[in-house]
Protein backbone atom coordinates (compact mmCIF):
# COMPACT_ATOMS: atom_id res chain seq x y z
CA UNK A 1 0.00 0.00 0.00
CA UNK A 2 1.32 3.46 -0.90
CA UNK A 3 1.83 6.00 1.85
CA UNK A 4 -1.25 8.11 2.48
CA UNK A 5 -1.72 11.26 4.55
CA UNK A 6 -4.95 11.75 6.46
CA UNK A 7 -6.01 14.94 8.20
CA UNK A 8 -7.77 15.48 11.49
CA UNK A 9 -8.93 18.24 13.80
CA UNK A 10 -10.73 19.06 17.00
CA UNK A 11 -14.43 19.87 17.15
CA UNK A 12 -13.96 23.64 16.71
CA UNK A 13 -11.27 23.15 14.00
CA UNK A 14 -8.77 25.29 15.95
CA UNK A 15 -6.32 22.39 16.28
CA UNK A 16 -5.43 20.48 13.10
CA UNK A 17 -2.97 17.74 12.25
CA UNK A 18 -1.79 15.30 9.59
CA UNK A 19 -0.79 11.69 10.03
CA UNK A 20 0.83 9.39 7.45
CA UNK A 21 0.41 5.68 6.93
CA UNK A 22 1.27 2.95 7.56
CA UNK A 23 -0.25 2.80 11.04
CA UNK A 24 1.53 0.81 13.72
CA UNK A 25 -1.80 -0.03 15.35
CA UNK A 26 -5.47 0.71 14.69
CA UNK A 27 -7.73 -0.73 17.35
CA UNK A 28 -10.36 -0.42 20.04
CA UNK A 29 -9.55 -0.35 23.75
CA UNK A 30 -12.06 -1.26 26.45
CA UNK A 31 -9.94 -0.52 29.55
CA UNK A 32 -11.46 1.60 32.32
CA UNK A 33 -9.04 4.48 31.65
CA UNK A 34 -10.03 4.72 27.98
CA UNK A 35 -13.72 4.56 28.93
CA UNK A 36 -13.24 7.44 31.38
CA UNK A 37 -11.17 9.46 28.87
CA UNK A 38 -13.79 9.15 26.13
CA UNK A 39 -17.01 8.87 28.12
CA UNK A 40 -17.89 5.88 25.96
CA UNK A 41 -17.76 2.11 26.03
CA UNK A 42 -14.34 2.14 24.32
CA UNK A 43 -11.74 4.26 22.62
CA UNK A 44 -10.61 3.74 19.05
CA UNK A 45 -7.04 4.82 18.50
CA UNK A 46 -4.36 4.79 15.85
CA UNK A 47 -0.68 4.66 16.75
CA UNK A 48 2.09 5.89 14.46
CA UNK A 49 5.81 6.64 14.85
CA UNK A 50 6.38 10.27 15.84
CA UNK A 51 7.95 11.04 12.43
CA UNK A 52 4.62 10.27 10.71
CA UNK A 53 2.71 12.99 12.58
CA UNK A 54 2.65 16.78 12.41
CA UNK A 55 0.55 19.60 13.80
CA UNK A 56 -0.67 21.98 11.09
CA UNK A 57 -2.56 24.47 13.27
CA UNK A 58 -3.30 25.37 16.89
CA UNK A 59 -0.48 23.63 18.71
CA UNK A 60 -0.51 26.49 21.23
CA UNK A 61 -4.09 25.53 22.24
CA UNK A 62 -3.19 22.03 23.43
CA UNK A 63 -3.65 21.04 27.06
CA UNK A 64 -2.08 17.77 28.23
CA UNK A 65 -2.84 15.53 31.19
CA UNK A 66 -0.55 12.65 32.19
CA UNK A 67 -2.20 10.25 34.62
CA UNK A 68 0.37 10.22 37.46
CA UNK A 69 -0.13 6.61 38.56
CA UNK A 70 0.03 5.22 35.02
CA UNK A 71 3.20 4.29 33.22
CA UNK A 72 2.06 5.70 29.92
CA UNK A 73 -1.55 6.96 29.99
CA UNK A 74 -2.07 10.54 28.79
CA UNK A 75 -4.74 12.68 27.20
CA UNK A 76 -4.63 15.91 25.26
CA UNK A 77 -7.48 18.26 24.48
CA UNK A 78 -8.10 21.49 22.60
CA UNK A 79 -8.34 24.30 25.16
CA UNK A 80 -11.21 25.88 23.18
CA UNK A 81 -13.63 22.96 22.73
CA UNK A 82 -12.19 20.27 25.06
CA UNK A 83 -12.17 17.76 22.21
CA UNK A 84 -9.61 14.96 22.59
CA UNK A 85 -6.69 15.31 20.18
CA UNK A 86 -3.58 13.23 19.43
CA UNK A 87 -0.80 13.00 21.98
CA UNK A 88 2.79 11.81 21.99
CA UNK A 89 3.63 8.82 24.15
CA UNK A 90 5.70 9.68 27.22
CA UNK A 91 8.78 8.08 25.66
CA UNK A 92 8.34 10.30 22.58
CA UNK A 93 8.44 7.34 20.18
CA UNK A 94 4.86 7.35 18.89
CA UNK A 95 1.70 9.41 18.64
CA UNK A 96 -1.70 8.11 19.71
CA UNK A 97 -4.45 9.49 17.47
CA UNK A 98 -8.10 9.31 18.58
CA UNK A 99 -9.58 7.90 15.37
CA UNK A 100 -12.80 9.87 15.79
CA UNK A 101 -10.88 13.12 15.31
CA UNK A 102 -9.90 12.22 11.73
CA UNK A 103 -11.50 14.39 9.03
CA UNK A 104 -10.45 12.01 6.25
CA UNK A 105 -11.36 8.34 5.98
CA UNK A 106 -8.39 6.27 7.14
CA UNK A 107 -7.22 3.27 5.15
CA UNK A 108 -8.23 -0.01 6.71
CA UNK A 109 -10.24 -0.48 9.85
CA UNK A 110 -9.59 -1.39 13.48
CA UNK A 111 -7.97 -4.80 13.75
CA UNK A 112 -8.17 -5.54 17.46
CA UNK A 113 -10.37 -5.28 20.56
CA UNK A 114 -7.81 -4.51 23.28
CA UNK A 115 -8.44 -5.13 26.97
CA UNK A 116 -11.65 -6.97 26.11
CA UNK A 117 -11.70 -8.61 29.55
CA UNK A 118 -12.04 -5.11 31.08
CA UNK A 119 -15.13 -4.21 29.04
CA UNK A 120 -18.43 -3.27 30.59
CA UNK A 121 -20.98 -6.08 30.60
CA UNK A 122 -23.14 -4.50 27.89
CA UNK A 123 -20.34 -4.08 25.32
CA UNK A 124 -20.71 -6.30 22.27
CA UNK A 125 -18.23 -7.11 19.49
CA UNK A 126 -20.86 -7.82 16.85
CA UNK A 127 -22.89 -4.66 16.59
CA UNK A 128 -24.23 -5.35 13.08
CA UNK A 129 -27.61 -6.32 14.46
CA UNK A 130 -28.15 -2.90 16.06
CA UNK A 131 -30.64 -0.60 14.42
CA UNK A 132 -29.18 2.26 12.39
CA UNK A 133 -30.79 5.64 13.02
CA UNK A 134 -30.14 9.13 11.70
Amino acid sequence: MAEQTVRGSCLCKSVRYEVSTPFTRFGHCYCSRCRKATGGVRSTNIAVPIAQFRWTQGEDLIKRFDLPEAKSFARQICANCNCPIPHASRDGQRVIVPAGTLDDVPPGKPSAHGHWSSRVSWAEINESDLPCTD
